[in-house]
């Protein structure tokens, strides 16, 4: 068994430097980490001429209804917010979120307002999409878990389920709300024609390439300092900037490519190959908005971008059944790791959205797993909440100062305790029969 932190030599949250054989890939290039602007910049192109290829952007959905009955449940369960988002082309998430939480939405002639509400074959659904209202940004006395902070830059280790910025339907409790506080920034409020300008794009939440591609001025001020961004359910090391110079600095280094990002994952099974290059280009799904898929082949007319990843197993765990994974991007596209990771074939453990789901982890880890633990191991995949990703490393070179920087941050504790757990099926087996 590779003990937890074997692959990570640095479990202090410092600024460190990182030998060569801890990253499989060797010694890259580091360049700055910084934190971004603290109130509104400037759109940048580039996002906006990539947008133009997604779903064209109605003015107003407010009032939109739909009266439909559910009749397909083929593809497993389905979620209230997702099934009418599926139904009313283009509209966000988000958006349908925001109107199940006011009551807008019954379920066979009864009020639901909540949004993970599983539906029935038969089920009539009726729904009026409500009137945008102004989202503002207010600082929150959050706790914050802060690696790392200067004068220019901030490195934060977010926890698993917290949100980064807020957004139509998820407006407190985010880090945005947080990092106002931290810094004594006041509200940032947004137009209602801001609001949906945000609302529209809410739906991916992953990795950094949406943020330092630019994004919308309205966008930007209502996530101050935020460069890049991690999922909800992924955990780990995040940076934000603190002036224009620094969020200019390491956006470009972003752009570029050139930040050192080392993830670890938990896995639905365990990949043919050890160690691998996943460079299959990622795009919206088709069949789901909230979705991103790799699809291999040439680029399919801009709907699809470039995306490469590196993985290399650490650990095989529970008999096969699972692993521990590390990855390297070479890329930043929204999801990345996760749509890669089900290209491969092992989605992440606990990812509902990209088919590591509890049926999945069960039908693998089962058939591995000693009979006395049965009991224990449906118990512990009951309890799996999220995709398990962690932004272990990031490494940059400091806007200011120009000196190399690498963190590492160990992953939480849910993370260690299912990876403990699935370490110990994978050694303890039935003692022998007694003759």
């Amino acid at each position: 068994m590779v003990p937890l932190y074997s692959y990570c030599p640095f479990p202090s949250t410092k600024a460190l430097q990182i030998p060569p054989s801890f990253l499989f890939l060797g010694n890259p290039k580091f360049l700055p980490f910084t934190f971004s602007r603290i109130l509104r910049r400037a759109s940048i192109s580039s996002f906006n001429s990539a947008a133009k290829h997604q779903e064209p952007i109605r003015t107003s959905y407010a009032g939109v209804q739909l009266e439909e009955t559910v009749d397909d449940t083929k593809l497993g369960k389905l979620r209230l917010d997702s099934w009418i988002s599926s139904r009313i082309q283009g509209i966000s998430r988000a958006r349908v979120q925001s109107s199940i939480k006011s009551g807008l939405v019954t379920v066979n002639g009864r009020v639901v307002d909540k949004v993970s509400h599983s539906l029935r074959a038969g089920d009539k659904v009726n729904c009026v999409i409500s009137d945008l209202q102004p989202l503002k940004a207010e600082p929150e006395d959050i706790p914050l878990d802060i690696v790392f902070e200067d004068d220019h830059v901030l490195v934060v280790n977010k926890p698993p389920h917290m949100v980064v910025h807020p957004a139509p339907g998820n407006a407190n409790g985010t880090l945005v709300n947080g990092i106002l506080h931290h810094c004594r920034l006041p509200t940032v409020a947004l137009s209602e024609k801001e609001v949906l300008s945000l609302s529209d794009t809410e739906d991916v939440s992953d990795d950094e390439e949406a943020f330092y591609s630019g994004t919308s001025a309205a966008a930007s001020s209502v996530r101050p300092g935020i460069v890049h961004r991690l999922d909800k359910g992924t955990s780990g090391l995040l940076v934000v900037a603190k002036d224009e110079h620094s969020h200019a600095h390491l956006s470009e280094q972003f752009k570029q490519h050139t930040i050192q990002r080392v993830y670890i994952s938990l896995t639905c099974g365990v990949p043919s190959a050890s160690a691998g290059r996943v460079d299959v280009p990622i795009g919206r799904d088709s069949n789901n908005r909230i979705r991103m898929a790799a699809v291999p082949g040439l680029s399919h007319h801009g709907r699809t971008r470039h995306a490469a990843s590196r993985y290399k197993v650490i650990e095989v765990l529970a008999g096969g059944g699972s692993a521990l994974v590390q990855w390297r991007l070479e890329t930043g596209r929204t999801h990345q790791i996760r749509a890669h990771a089900k290209y491969i074939g092992i989605p992440l453990l606990g990812d509902e959205v990209y088919g590591g789901t509890k049926n999945m982890a069960l039908s693998l880890l089962r058939p591995r797993t000693p009979p006395k633990y049965n009991d224990e191991l449906s118990r512990l995949v009951s309890r799996l909440d999220r995709p398990y990703l962690h932004a272990l490393v990031l490494g940059f070179e400091h806007p200011h100062s120009g000196e190399k920087m690498q963190f590492s941050c160990p992953p939480p504790p849910d993370f260690r305790e299912i990876l403990n757990n699935l370490q110990r099926f994978g050694i303890e087996k039935d003692e022998p029969t007694k003759r």
